[in-house]
């Protein structure tokens, strides 16, 4: 990216560029800072673009009501202002200096100064600003660290960690995106020496970190690392199965945080929902992927429509990933057929297209079907209506509401 009055705006998209135009005529000595820098230096789209400005953040707020441009105090403790422009978010912080940390916040007070802002950012290449006359603005190395794929923290690195711990699950997810041959030693030194300190955080935060870690490149080159520095016995104290997640990434298993945290981490899946704070959709999915039974690529359609008929298909997608993990290394029961052990990844792959071709199939009656073939109301109307389901799951789930109906009278007529 070259320096220009409009070099700053390359890559963005029209919408991002008239925005940004539009937030330089109010608040001119803005500059664009840290990811949106970072990625515009690589000809990377950018997701959210994010600015700095020395004015305090009333009176951000002030000018840009003033412009007529919507203006939301979303953080005015921390000096962030949020402009809407075109439904999108552009997100103004004031700059700051750090007066007191406890590992997980910060005090801050405002400052003119945009070195000594840069000075608190966690590495070198998101501690670049650049501003409306397209000028880079690099204090501590970053360009050249973006350059060579050295991730490295600004300044000295146990420090920017005592800062705040959450840095260090910030290292590895930059690491895997950014980093190119060895890691840094300083950061590795003091990641291993203060990786207890994760400890402090809040399991929001770190399940945060963790999605977008897992989502993201060269995890199990990631995690790998994670190990060495004694980050994932942090994390996870009862363990993990590094070599099962691998040989998920190495299959292609979807890059989905939950389904790659089950294959990760071997503990009792409802503690971990329940340890890591997971939503209720995530927990369920959780639990779901872990338990039985699994499709298998010898099943006939009418066995994968009875699974279907009993999970939501994504459930049972992510159970044919970890069991082709878990038979890649040979782990399954001893009473398995040889031709199911010896499943190959072809074999999987059509499973699974199979599966995803299929409508999971709807059971076609309900309590009132029962009701009006007779049967007077009480408990046992549940227990007719599962008779029937399971004869239509024995029939491959493909018996129409007639024919199920046909069944139900049948029942009723026995009990009579």
């Amino acid at each position: 990216m070259t320096s220009g009055p409009q070099a700053a705006q390359t890559h963005l998209s029209p919408p991002q560029r008239h925005a940004l135009g539009l937030l330089w005529q109010v608040l001119p000595e803005a500059r664009l800072v840290g990811g949106v820098v970072r990625d515009l230096m690589m000809g990377r789209s950018v997701a959210d673009v994010d600015l700095a400005t020395p004015e305090p953040p009333e009176q951000v707020l002030a000018a840009l009501k003033q412009a007529g441009i919507k203006a939301i105090p979303t953080g005015l403790a921390h000096g962030t202002v949020t402009a809407v422009i075109e439904s999108a978010p552009y997100e103004i912080t004031t700059l700051r200096r750090d007066v007191e940390t406890d590992g997980r916040h910060a005090v801050v007070v405002w400052t003119a100064d945009w070195r000594e802002d840069a000075a608190r950012r966690d590495f070198t290449m998101n501690a670049m600003s650049r501003g409306r006359d397209g000028v880079l603005h690099d204090y501590f190395g970053g360009q050249q660290d973006l350059a060579q794929g050295l991730v490295r923290f600004v300044g000295n690195a146990a420090t920017r960690i005592t800062e705040d711990a959450l840095r260090i699950l910030r290292f590895f997810r930059f690491q895997a995106r950014y980093g190119r041959g060895q890691p840094d030693a300083e950061a590795i030194e003091a990641i291993t020496a203060q990786a207890g300190l994760l400890r402090g955080l809040s399991v929001e935060r770190i399940w945060s970190e963790l999605k977008r870690l897992l989502t993201g490149p060269a995890v199990p080159e990631t995690l790998s690392l994670m190990e060495q520095t004694g980050v994932l016995a942090v994390l996870f104290p009862n363990g993990v199965t590094e070599a099962r997640l691998t040989r998920m990434v190495v299959a292609g298993a979807p890059a989905d945080a939950v389904l790659r945290l089950a294959g990760l981490a071997p503990e009792d899946k409802g503690d971990l929902a329940r340890r890591l704070k997971l939503s209720k959709a995530e927990a369920a999915f959780l639990k779901g992927v872990s338990r039985s039974p699994v499709p298998q690529p010898h099943m006939t359609d009418a066995d994968l429509r009875r699974l279907l008929a009993l999970e939501p298909p994504e459930v049972l997608l992510g159970r044919t990933w970890l069991e082709q993990a878990d038979r890649a290394e040979g782990v399954h029961v001893a009473s398995a057929k040889a031709a199911e052990k010896n499943a190959s990844s072809t074999d999987w792959l059509a499973l699974r297209t199979r599966l995803s071709a299929m409508t999971p199939p709807v059971f076609p009656l309900a309590g009132r079907d029962v009701l009006a073939a007779g049967h007077p109301p009480g408990p046992q109307v549940g227990a007719v209506l599962e008779q029937v389901r399971a004869w239509w799951l024995a029939e491959g789930c493909t018996a129409p509401a007639e024919a199920c109906l046909a069944f139900l009278k049948k029942v009723l007529k026995s009990q009579s």
